[in-house]
C-alpha cells in the first residue's frame, strides 16, 4: 500500500479515486490505505461512474446501468471479477464516458 500511495502520489495533478461503485470501493481502499500506509493520496475525492453516467445518459439513478450505457463506452475486456480484470474494465469504461463527456 505505501508503494501505491508513493505511486500515485508521484502522478501529475490531485488525483480523484474513480470507481464503479465509488461509494464501497473507495470506503473499502481508504480503509487499506490509512491501515498500511498511514494516508491516502485522494484525500476525500471519489467520482462514482454510475452517477457520472446519470448526468451523460439524462436519466435516472436507478436506470443508469451499465445494461442502460451506449454500447461504445464498452471496450472487449474479459468480465471475470478478478480485481485487475475489474480495473483494467472500469479504467477503459471511464476513459470512454471521459471522452463523450469532453466532446458534449
Amino acid at each position: 500500500m505505501k508503494e501505491y500511495v508513493d505511486w500515485v502520489s508521484g502522478l501529475e495533478g490531485k488525483p480523484v479515486f474513480v470507481a464503479y461503485p465509488a461509494g464501497f470501493d473507495f470506503l473499502f481502499v481508504y480503509w487499506y490505505l490509512i491501515k498500511f500506509a498511514g494516508r491516502s493520496p485522494f484525500s476525500h475525492s471519489a467520482l462514482d461512474m454510475k452517477t457520472f453516467a446519470m448526468s451523460l445518459m439524462g436519466k435516472g439513478y436507478r436506470e443508469s446501468t451499465k445494461r442502460n450505457m451506449p454500447r461504445h463506452w464498452f471496450d472487449k475486456h474479459p468480465h471475470t471479477h478478478k480485481a485487475l480484470d475489474d480495473a483494467i474494465e472500469q479504467g477503459a469504461l471511464f476513459c470512454n464516458m471521459l471522452a463523450d463527456w469532453k466532446t458534449s
